[in-house]
């Protein structure tokens, strides 16, 4: 079930047809495909990375690990670690590190960590470069849809795999 749902986003995300044709009222309830790599949020990115200097993601390291909300943050740095520990807020990713096209839909995917968008001081992850792309044609509308499905996706499928 979990590989069908995936399959079937990215399907709906590289396919040429409209978005319309591939709303959530189009099933009964929604598909939640968790994010992979257990509680390791961002993939073991280091969320801090994202607004520093040229904002180009670098990979954390455990030893510089922080627990928060569920979830283990990796940080290159005991530095970054510290500010994320100061803040989480100002440096989690949205959605739980998923995917934001898909949240938009009604449907939790992974993200990818080197598919992001940071937008109005916020991080924005999406499954890969296509589905970014379509992401990035209309970023306030999904973000606006998103925030209101986010809202209701169960706490027990906002993390795991």
């Amino acid at each position: 079930m979990k590989n069908q749902a995936l399959f079937f986003l990215l399907a709906a995300a590289t396919a040429p047809l409209s978005l319309a044709a591939f709303t959530p009222q189009a099933y009964a309830a929604p598909v939640y495909v968790g994010v992979e790599g257990g509680n390791v949020a961002v993939s073991g990115y280091d969320a801090v990375s994202y607004f520093d200097g040229d904002g180009v993601p670098v990979k954390g390291d455990a030893d510089f690990a922080v627990a928060h909300d569920g979830a283990v943050y990796h940080f290159a740095n005991g530095a970054n670690a510290a500010r994320f520990a100061a803040n989480p807020e100002a440096f989690m990713p949205r959605y739980g590190g998923h995917c934001a096209w898909a949240m938009a839909r009604g449907y939790l995917a992974p993200g990818d960590p080197l598919a992001y968008a940071v937008v109005d001081g916020k991080l924005y992850l999406n499954f890969n470069q296509a589905v970014k792309a379509k992401w990035d044609e209309d970023r306030a509308g999904y973000i606006a849809a998103a925030e209101k499905n986010w809202a209701v996706v169960p706490a027990d499928a906002k993390f795991g795999g």
